[in-house]
């Protein structure tokens, strides 16, 4: 992220990454947003950490690091929620930076309009490069 690029629109080009129907264009996204040795966290479902806590893991963390796991990571959830047409996905406009971390909110919407059906809470750490080093994200918030 520039001294120029202010923490919404990261968030702005953080969401559209996520709707991006072309793949080419979703992979230089990828490379323009994440250092190369990225990752992405995810806090994973409920459902997740409890068939993690049964098993004796009791804070399970998905993690995607660097460009072609972040790719899958990306395309997968376009696949699932973007592509059939009915979802789509959108920053919220409360994006807010302290020093070298980002936190914003996103959301789930139908593309037919109306409430959003789901959502979360990023929260990214910029590399000396302003690109994101680690990123954070709780879905459900």
């Amino acid at each position: 992220m520039s001294n120029h690029t202010t923490a919404q629109q990261l968030a702005d080009r953080y969401a559209a990454l996520w709707t991006e129907s072309d793949a080419g264009l979703r992979r230089k996204a990828i490379e323009e947003l994440w250092t190369e040795d990225g990752t992405h966290l995810l806090h994973p479902p409920v459902e997740v950490r409890e068939a993690a806590a049964r098993v004796g893991f009791d804070e399970p963390v998905l993690e995607a690091r660097g460009y072609e796991e972040l790719e899958v990571r990306v395309t997968r959830a376009y696949e699932e929620f973007v592509a059939p047409g009915e979802f789509t996905f959108r920053a919220r406009q409360d994006a807010v930076r302290l020093r070298d971390v980002v936190r914003f909110g996103w959301e789930m919407v139908p593309t037919s309009g109306g409430e959003p059906v789901g959502g979360g809470a990023e929260f990214v750490v910029l590399g000396a490069d302003g690109r994101i080093a680690a990123d954070y994200q709780f879905p459900g918030f």
